[in-house]
């Protein structure tokens, strides 16, 4: 059987989820299946850089990383992905709220 290459050292496990049940996210990265979503062939996109999604369950992998079951509503499917693939849209930190500026409404109003 092949070794799984698990690409990070850290427990994530061992710290608190980063997102919470509910909480807006935006995806940071282009995601592709990876033959776990049905329905879709390998390789097919399933959301895109900046796809906003609403987490809906947390579970666990390989006893050292967060799932994150997101909802992306526009697509109308849930996508399991590691909170490096995601971003907090409701608790954003002040600095970058006011780098934000004007736009910072405009992502309120995405609610």
């Amino acid at each position: 059987m092949a070794d799984i290459n698990r690409d990070d050292d850290v427990i994530e496990l061992a710290d608190p989820p980063r997102f919470t049940f509910g909480e807006r996210v935006v995806s940071r990265t282009t995601i592709r299946n990876d033959g776990t979503f049905t329905g879709k062939d390998i390789g097919e996109v399933l959301v895109k850089k900046g796809d906003i999604g609403y987490v809906v369950s947390i579970g666990t992998f390989l006893q050292q990383f967060y799932i994150y079951a997101v909802e992306f509503t526009e697509h109308g499917y849930r996508v399991g992905m590691r909170a490096k693939e995601l971003m907090t849209l409701d608790h954003l930190p002040e600095e970058i709220l006011a780098q934000l500026g004007d736009k910072a409404e405009s992502l309120r109003a995405l609610r």
